[in-house]
Parts: C-alpha cells; sequence; structure tokens
C-alpha cells in the first residue's frame, strides 16, 4: 500500500462512520415516534371564563375520586377549546374525568345533594345517568390511542 492509497481508504471509513451515525439517529427518532404522547381536546365549553381541569386515573376502583388521580392538569380555554400534551405516560388504561372550573375556584362545584354546579364530561364521552360511568366505559389503551375528543355538554 502506497503513501496515496491511506487517505483514500480513510475517507472511505470516515464516509462509513458517517452513514452508520445517521442510520443510526434515523433509527432513534423512529423509534421516538412511539412517544408522541396523547393530545387531550375537550369542546363545548359555554365560555372562556375559568380554565378546564383534566384528571387521569388508572384504578377502576378510585374512578373518578379526588384521591384516585395519578395525573392532574389546568389547561386555558382559547376559542371555546381546552386542549394539552401529556407525553411519558405509562403503557396501560387510563380513564379521564374532566370540569370546566368557570369561576376559577379550583373546586368542581356541588350544589344540593351533590348536584354538579359546574359542566364536566368523561373520556369516550362516556354517559352520565345518575352518577359518573364505569371506568371500562371511559377507559382507553396507551400508546395505541394518540387523541381524546371530550365534549363538555351542558
Amino acid at each position: 500500500m502506497t503513501m496515496g492509497e491511506c487517505p483514500a481508504i480513510w475517507r472511505h471509513l470516515m464516509a462509513c462512520i458517517v452513514m452508520v451515525g445517521i442510520l443510526s439517529l434515523s433509527a432513534t427518532a423512529l423509534g421516538n415516534e412511539e412517544d408522541e404522547g396523547l393530545l387531550v381536546i375537550v369542546t363545548g365549553l359555554r365560555s372562556q371564563k375559568g380554565n378546564v381541569h383534566i384528571a387521569f386515573y388508572d384504578d377502576p376502583d378510585r374512578f373518578p375520586d379526588a384521591d384516585g388521580m395519578v395525573l392532574k392538569v389546568e389547561v386555558t380555554i382559547i376559542d371555546g377549546t381546552a386542549h394539552h400534551k401529556f407525553n411519558g405516560l405509562a403503557s396501560k388504561r387510563y380513564a379521564i374525568a374532566v370540569y370546566h372550573d368557570e369561576n376559577d375556584n379550583d373546586e368542581f362545584d356541588q350544589g344540593f345533594l351533590g348536584i354538579p354546579l359546574e359542566d364536566y364530561a368523561f373520556s369516550n364521552n362516556a354517559p352520565v345517568f345518575l352518577g359518573p360511568p364505569s371506568f371500562a366505559d371511559a377507559a382507553f389503551e396507551v400508546p395505541e390511542t394518540r387523541e381524546v375528543h371530550i365534549r363538555i355538554s351542558e
């Protein structure tokens, strides 16, 4: 091997190293698509006042009790919609309860006999009849589910 051939070999080796690096980065980027997060979109809000509370549950026996929440956020209302992207959720079944805290007092206001005074809803738009829906009716799987649309009806 002459001295003139060495730089060509090193250039070839460096090109291979760069290609392996690019392919590795592409594979890493593709792998990260699996954790794109979960986008929750809440519509049907009667006003722009206050904010929306979004609570995640993963235990059917504690849904939708306040002490059963595994994650809770308050979201600003923009153009009659509240949305929030949740990243890093564990792969499992969840159910979501939301309420429109129109008076912004950080409480789910209830009247006589616990009748709700603020609008609320659940994931899967699970129906409410004389009490909250079952966890099974509101549940969805992460990461299979990428978006949850919840409509609050007055």
